[in-house]
């Protein structure tokens, strides 16, 4: 039997603890061994959960227990989450997580300290929620050279703009929305602003170039600016805004990466990526366009995602799957410098340019990039 460890309750933490539940005759199937959720870590009480006779507060049983094999970290953030994270690991468990800020701004380190302690540090829930993307990625395209990423990967702001165009909304009106519905957080700012969609193309751009890409270096322009307007001369010329991440290699050499809002045409395969969904278009050279889709947050799809590397780290419990990346930080070059069309607004009259206007002067004016397909 192999026992597993939660630590963080919250909405992924107890989706985990659910699927690990319902779903314990394929999980002792696919892994060949009993899989068994023995110990949930949070400083909270939950009396009235069924889970109540695992909780504890103190991290060091988990720590000292040689029983527990893998240790699933869905507390979030970079201050406990990486103390527990390292101690974990020192202590020669596996670690799963859900943590896209962690795993952004750590992840080579932990990594390399897995290695040297012979355990694994899995993160597919980090990008992209329940879609598998980071293993195909790493291992089933190995034998292609990344030529671009492009992706929707912030469900919040998807569905803030699909509501906008849909619904006539203004930004704030999809937002009160997007969280009275559970998919925003009280405090949004790392959607809004781009900042959550960075960290999830760091991480994509860290496995595809082999490369340290920093998400505070990717250049980032979040919704906070888009108005009802934008979106609706943009719908008038037969386009949808959306946040896009997109990170590729440059034909003179290089690479750029980037999140802003872009204007996507009905030729894309992102273009009917709406609502709270995410999408990952990957090209390589050799297998062309390959577009990963589904639902990107919430408790059960990112628990799936976590299970599934929980299930990976028992069936190489002696062994190591080959995931890094040099240290060496990439160079990446102004997006503003590739070319490509523009969509330009003036007031009610919008069109698509070919080249980006030096100045736009008047107040009520926008300009986007439009989505290369």
């Amino acid at each position: 039997m192999v026992s597993i460890a939660i630590l963080g309750f919250g909405v992924v933490g107890s989706g985990v603890a659910g699927v690990l539940t319902k779903n314990r005759e394929q999980i002792d199937a696919a892994a060949g061994d009993a899989v068994r959720l023995k110990y949930i870590v949070d400083v909270r009480d939950f009396p009235d959960s069924p889970f109540a006779p695992l909780l504890t507060k103190d991290f060091s049983v988990v720590e000292r227990d040689p029983d527990v094999r893998v240790v699933v970290e869905t507390i979030g953030g970079c201050g406990v989450a990486l103390e527990f994270t390292r101690r974990a690991i020192l202590a020669g468990k596996h670690v799963v997580t859900s943590n896209k800020a962690l795993v952004a701004a750590h992840g080579r380190e932990l990594l390399e300290l897995a290695r040297l302690h012979n355990v694994n540090y899995f993160f597919e829930a980090s990008v992209g929620g329940g879609i598998p993307v980071l293993r195909p990625l790493k291992f089933d395209l190995a034998g292609n050279q990344i030529i671009c990423i492009r992706g929707i990967l912030n469900g919040t702001t998807n569905y803030i703009l699909t509501a906008m165009r849909e619904e006539k909304l203004s930004l704030e009106e999809a937002l009160r929305s997007a969280q009275s519905k559970g998919y925003a957080e009280a405090n949004p700012t790392d959607d809004l602003n781009g900042m959550d969609a960075a960290r999830k193309l760091a991480i994509l751009s860290d496995l595809a170039w082999g490369r340290e890409v920093r998400a505070e270096e990717i250049a980032r322009e979040g919704i906070q600016n888009v108005s009802l307007k934008d979106v609706e001369c943009a719908a008038r010329l037969g386009g949808k805004l959306k946040l896009i991440c997109e990170a590729k290699l440059l034909p003179e050499g290089g690479m750029t990466a980037f999140v802003a809002p872009q204007v996507v045409m009905p030729d894309s395969m992102l273009y009917a990526v709406d609502d709270a969904f995410n999408a990952v278009l990957i090209t390589g050279n050799a297998v062309g366009d390959v577009m990963f889709y589904g639902t990107g947050a919430g408790s059960v799809p990112t628990a799936s995602a976590v299970v599934g590397d929980v299930l990976d780290a028992v069936r190489h419990m002696g062994k190591r799957r080959d995931i890094s990346w040099s240290g060496d930080p990439a160079v990446l070059s102004d997006p503003m410098a590739v070319s490509g069309r523009w969509f330009v607004r003036r007031g009610d009259v919008a069109a698509i340019a070919d080249e980006r206007p030096a100045v736009l002067a008047e107040e009520d004016a926008a300009c986007y990039r439009v989505l290369e397909k």
